[in-house]
């Protein structure tokens, strides 16, 4: 059985993924960032989903990319943007991007699985409703794959780590569809940019309008907990 480090934020993507790599065999160590994001409540979803799959080892890492600022995700100055019905998104990179997050939660990923001897590193990065991120990517992906190469023992010693993105190439309604096929209950994810303490969606963010449409056109019911009542 071989071994998997997983990135787990807790949203709907990363459940998939777990499933994704627990279904091939995997034996998984499962890895969040408490990096500063004022949607703290993924970090709570994330334990649970470990607990749920009978994850031994999960581990939290510690940042403070908040101290960066910029971001809405990470800065109380910049106000998370909330998705009008029917509107066109704008065009651009949004102020949700976090500058750097993924290159570097991936780089924890490798240390972790150079550690565990880990040989693949699963994440739920998604070229298609990806909300404008440039680290989302297929030709990030491909110049990580690279990186992971050069940059590690396993690499140079011949053994270079499966950097696996199965929701790449995938809508965010054949996502949800694959997760159910492979039993994935979505009741305990938050994907919301700005939930609160006990989870719940506003509703209204970039984030939860995705989800939303998403479990709309898999004609499967939306088990989001919202703070209000969405039409």
């Amino acid at each position: 059985m071989t071994q998997a480090v997983v990135l787990l934020s807790g949203g709907l993507d990363s459940v998939t993924c777990l499933a994704e790599a627990l279904s091939v065999g995997h034996t998984v160590t499962t890895l969040s960032f408490d990096y500063g994001q004022r949607h703290r409540a993924e970090l709570a979803a994330a334990a649970r989903i470990a607990r749920h799959y009978g994850i031994t080892d999960h581990r939290v890492i510690t940042l403070d990319l908040a101290q960066l600022r910029g971001s809405a995700l990470t800065d109380s100055a910049v106000r998370v943007p909330e998705h009008e019905p029917n509107a066109p998104r704008p065009d651009g990179i949004p102020v949700t991007y976090v500058p750097a997050r993924n290159t570097v939660f991936l780089s924890f990923a490798l240390a972790v699985a150079e550690v565990t001897g880990a040989e693949a590193l699963y994440i739920g990065v998604n070229a298609i409703d990806y909300s404008g991120y440039p680290d989302c990517r297929p030709a990030f992906i491909d110049a990580f794959r690279t990186l992971a190469q050069l940059a590690t023992k396993a690499g140079i010693e011949g053994r270079p780590l499966d950097v696996c993105t199965p929701l790449l190439h995938l809508s965010k309604r054949e996502i949800i569809q694959r997760g159910v096929s492979l039993g994935v209950s979505y009741a305990d994810t938050v994907s919301c940019y700005q939930a609160d303490d006990e989870g719940r969606a506003c509703g209204r963010c970039d984030a939860c309008h995705l989800r939303r449409e998403g479990f709309q056109e898999a004609a499967i019911p939306d088990p989001t907990r919202y703070v209000s009542p969405v039409s």
